[in-house]
């Protein structure tokens, strides 16, 4: 594997401000990113608030169950035992289950986690274990239900999974049948193209979707197959065993909920006192915590003393709220806020890793964390790369293109190269023939207009004709030219699509499949190996 820096346009200021040390964000954030001086006061802080966190013995044990299930690899139940150990930290990241693993950038998170963990287990001398939070509880289907692949032409193509789906339930919660999974999987059959590695390939995703009620259940039996054995351990928000361990820390949340509100509007204001803009929103009645009801997620607000949404669907006092807590743990949700108290409540975590929108909202927790007895964890971006293949490489270089070009430049660029090939100046010569028409034509409808007031609308709706002729003459033209060039022009819908398709890039849009099928698993493994500074920085691989 090969890697060159190249920058990647950004996402929020404040993430970029944080990434690069500007003074502005540093006053959000516990540590800075040079994240290696930082690890030992954080291990020093772990080792003395070891009674902030739930039972270790009680977490290992519901993940030894839960990784039996769907993550069964001797890596992994080694990574868990080692954890048992008091002293054992986690690099921990997440990311909501996405069909056949979701975006590439999730492959990238997921070997961030891993690579950072042995990091930290190197600076440390300590064990460090690296475990990946599903996030089951989210509940937005239409984000999660589809991905991209490219077809045999190189267009980008939707892989959708198909049926119906009522109501506001987490991911976690919807039901997908067989038939469902394989429809999914003959797109995926009809769009990979054969090589060595399609039918291992598509044997393991028919075992692993058939075996699989559940998109969550299937993206962890996904992420299984592919980090297994290096260890990485799974964990679901939305599973009904890991609700019952947190339920004493959802206690704390409702109990200190004023504060903590009070808290995260502290924090709030400070971003936007720092110059920045809302990366979240922090509801002034908002109590941060969603409640299950009849198969729907509602985000819970404070008002005249009671917790309800914004419908009146349900209404709890404070006790009741408990109440239904204790016998209900199951129905009780966070939001993007008291998330990260919550992971930091249940995991020993030396350092998580985040994308660029999740730095930023992490920027409005800080007080709260205090609040609530804990510290804000480092925050490390995660690894970002373009994946540069070998025969786009070279259509780049044949046609002078460089990263930032295809990145900003490449219809100006697109444009310019279709007009070199020509002599003919098409815009210039059709431009040129209407104005010319139109110097001789106009005098003959003034003429006519003192014949007859008649001839001079005739002669107005027949110059108009004329000119929509000339005009489609014009576009005919550019399409034949378009058409003479035709391979040059596939060679650069080819980059286009491959590194920034529609128009964002790569790591957000394409699928790992189409790399798993052509290249094999081994260069994961490569990414985990070569990923040891955590700075931001995005590079363009070629494998």
């Amino acid at each position: 594997m090969k890697a060159i820096t190249e920058a990647l346009r950004s996402g929020t200021q404040l993430a970029e401000d944080y990434i690069c040390s500007r003074d502005a964000a540093r006053g959000l954030y516990e540590y800075d990113i040079h994240w290696e001086s930082g690890l030992h006061a954080r291990a020093e802080w772990l080792n003395q608030s070891e009674n902030t966190r739930v039972n270790r013995q009680n977490l290992v044990e519901y993940l030894r169950i839960y990784n039996k299930r769907l993550n069964d690899h001797e890596a992994v139940h080694h990574s868990i035992s080692r954890l048992a150990e008091e002293g054992t930290f986690v690099v921990t990241g997440g990311q909501q289950s996405g069909l056949l693993t979701g975006p590439l950038f999730v492959i990238y998170k997921a070997a961030s986690v891993v690579a950072a963990a042995r990091e930290a287990e190197a600076t440390l001398q300590r064990p460090v274990v690296p475990v990946f939070w599903i996030a089951g509880e989210d509940h937005d289907w239409d984000e999660v239900n589809h991905t991209y692949l490219p077809d045999r032409n190189g267009e980008m193509t939707k892989v959708k999974l198909h049926g119906r789906f009522d109501g506001r339930n987490s991911v976690s919660g919807v039901e997908i049948a067989v038939e469902q999974w394989m429809n999914v999987l003959e797109q995926v059959e009809h769009l990979l193209p054969d090589t060595v590695h399609k039918p291992g390939l598509m044997e393991m995703l028919n075992r692993i979707h058939q075996s699989s009620s559940n998109l969550s259940d299937a993206f962890a039996r996904m992420l299984s197959a592919l980090f297994g054995n290096s260890g990485l351990v799974l964990m679901d928000a939305a599973d009904p065993g890991l609700r019952e361990l947190e339920q004493p820390v959802f206690e704390r949340l409702i109990r200190e909920n004023t504060s903590l509100r009070e808290a995260y509007l502290q924090g709030a204001s400070m971003v936007q006192e720092s110059g920045y803009s809302m990366p979240a929103e922090v509801a002034e009645d908002g109590a941060n915590l969603f409640y299950i009801h009849d198969g729907a997620r509602l985000l819970l607000f404070l008002k005249d003393g009671l917790y309800t949404d914004r419908k009146g669907l349900v209404s709890f006092t404070e006790e009741r709220l408990l109440q239904e807590l204790g016998e209900h743990p199951e129905r009780f949700s966070n939001n993007v806020l008291t998330r990260p108290l919550m992971q930091d409540s249940v995991l020993p975590v030396a350092a998580v890793i985040l994308g660029q929108g999740e730095i930023a909202y992490w920027g409005l927790t800080r007080t709260a964390f205090r609040q609530f007895g804990l510290q804000m964890p480092i925050l490390l971006p995660r690894l970002s790369y373009t994946i540069l293949e070998d025969v786009h490489h070279k259509h780049m270089n044949q046609y002078e293109l460089s990263f930032q070009d295809v990145q900003y430049r490449m219809e100006e660029k697109r444009e310019q190269w279709l007009a070199g090939q020509e002599t003919f100046q098409v815009k210039e010569q059709f431009e040129q023939v209407q104005q010319t028409f139109a110097e001789l034509y106009r005098p003959l409808l003034d003429q006519l207009a003192q014949i007859h007031a008649g001839l001079d609308r005739i002669g107005e709706t027949n110059l108009r004709k004329i000119n929509e002729q000339i005009q489609y003459l014009e576009k005919q033209t550019q399409k034949a030219i378009m058409d003479k060039h035709e391979v040059g022009l596939r060679h650069w819908n080819g980059i286009q699509n491959s590194l920034f398709p529609m128009n964002k890039p790569q790591e957000r849009v394409h699928n790992a499949l189409f790399y798993l099928n052509r290249y094999g698993t081994k260069w994961i493994e490569e990414l985990i190996e070569n990923g040891r500074e955590f700075r931001g920085q995005h590079q363009v691989i070629t494998l």
